[in-house]
């Protein structure tokens, strides 16, 4: 993981304490999510597989603007897989539509683009996809943050740690799992540490393949990290589910 600048660490100590929408964390077991960003179809085709072979589901964020874009993420989505996903228990998650920064356009177009995919969702997903939000690129900022709040069950950056025993909704902590299995000892480590504070361990990640982006993983480093978190008796769960389940 790389070490944020004192400027980068100094915005995000701010970000995280101001605007905030405070649940408790009610869980007697430590919890662990796993997301995957934009999303690359390597996602679908073989994370959800791994999650399912498993035994647990996980929380896809799609930006409608990338269904079936080819980029350094490798194919992203189509339209098919979405329902495919909701059928097997995984959620599907607003993550804008043209994977825009919040820092890059004013509040009013970005609140705008995040509307619209949540509405393109609903015109390919019967019933929609869930109020779960997570900003492209982990850039928010403070106006966002306030004026995004409560329209979102909640909204996920990417600022590194745990969630709990309070949980700010309007900006979820989350991890990265970027790499191969050289990586799986840091995984490790913040699975135990989620273990001793019995809170909530958000992973993201982008594409799954044998040779990843700079921003996926492998399916040895996701297959092992599930492993090990099931062998811990963590609570594995998509990301709406741990809302509705344990924050109170």
């Amino acid at each position: 993981m790389s070490l944020l600048s004192f400027p980068g660490r100094l915005r995000n100590r701010v970000y995280s304490s101001l605007y905030r929408r405070v649940a408790a964390l009610e869980s007697p077991l430590p919890v662990v999510s796993f997301t995957f960003d934009d999303f690359p179809r390597s996602a679908y085709t073989a994370g959800s597989t791994i999650l399912e072979a498993c035994g647990v589901r996980g929380t896809f964020y799609a930006a409608t603007g990338l269904m079936n874009v080819e980029n350094a993420l490798g194919e992203n989505f189509h339209a098919e897989d979405l329902g495919v996903l909701i059928e097997h228990g995984h959620e599907v998650a607003i993550h804008g539509h043209r994977h825009v920064s919040a820092r890059r356009v004013p509040v009013h177009e970005f609140l705008d683009d995040v509307e619209l995919c949540q509405s393109e969702l609903g015109t390919l997903i019967p019933g929609g996809a869930s109020r779960n939000f997570a900003y492209p690129y982990g850039e928010a900022t403070l106006s966002c943050k306030r004026k995004l709040g409560s329209r979102m069950e909640s909204s996920r950056g990417t600022i590194h740690g745990f969630n709990g025993p309070e949980v700010d909704l309007n900006l979820l902590r989350a991890n990265p799992l970027y790499g191969d299995e050289s990586g799986i000892e840091s995984a490790r480590q913040l699975i135990q540490e989620n273990e001793k504070r019995k809170t909530w361990l958000i992973f993201y990640s982008h594409d799954v393949r044998t040779n990843p982006s700079r921003y996926g993983c492998t399916p040895a480093f996701l297959r092992e990290t599930i492993s090990f978190a099931a062998s811990r008796r963590s609570t594995i769960l998509p990301v709406g589910e741990v809302l509705r389940q344990f924050c109170l």
